[in-house]
């Protein structure tokens, strides 16, 4: 069964990024829900993190900050103000992506990312500490509501997981979604 910390014990972070770093699977809390991470260049903890969800497809990242967000993304300047606009609130911004940023198993159609940047700490320090853009979507299978107690996570999940940082019981709703298509912005969620 995967290790449950709390988020502000000593080390969670640097542990987090531990098990990141050796292809593991983490639960993290974030300012809307709970979510799955893992390496988003690392293909194995990829495939095994879509096993978890019984989903396969294009998968969020979290940044720690609009500056790296915005490196990682494939736009032209006159795009930038916008996309910046947009990028705030915990919302989740659909748009091209450099190449190599992360797995092709993750990226959507027209080599598009979905980049988030959470508005919590614990999310900050590790997107910040971690070399390659974490993961995130939901602590759920495919069609399920989100579980938001680790304990639960932990019962549904039990050896799925490798870590699960404790941030008591989370019960936001999913950040928004907006996809940047042909210079115009769709709300997906």
């Amino acid at each position: 069964m995967g290790k449950i910390i709390k988020y502000n014990s000593p080390g969670a972070v640097l542990l987090a990024c531990d098990i990141l770093c050796k292809g593991g699977i983490i639960v993290y809390p974030t300012d809307t829900v709970y979510g799955l991470g893992c390496d988003s260049k690392n293909e194995t903890a990829i495939k095994r993190l879509n096993k978890i969800k019984n989903r396969s497809g294009p998968i969020s990242v979290i940044a720690p900050d609009k500056k790296i967000a915005m490196a990682w993304m494939s736009i032209k300047k006159n795009q930038i103000k916008s996309i910046k606009n947009k990028l705030k609130g915990g919302n989740t911004v659909i748009v091209p992506a450099k190449k190599n940023i992360c797995s092709d198993l993750i990226m959507g159609k027209g080599n598009s990312l979905g980049i988030r940047i959470p508005e919590n700490h614990f999310c900050k320090m590790l997107s910040s500490l971690y070399l390659n853009p974490i993961t995130s979507t939901s602590v759920n299978q495919t069609g399920k509501t989100p579980l938001t107690k680790p304990d639960d996570i932990r019962n549904e999940f039990k050896n799925d997981l490798d870590l699960i940082i404790d941030s008591g019981t989370i019960n936001g709703s999913a950040s928004k979604v907006f996809l940047f298509k042909d210079h115009v912005w769709e709300q997906l969620r």
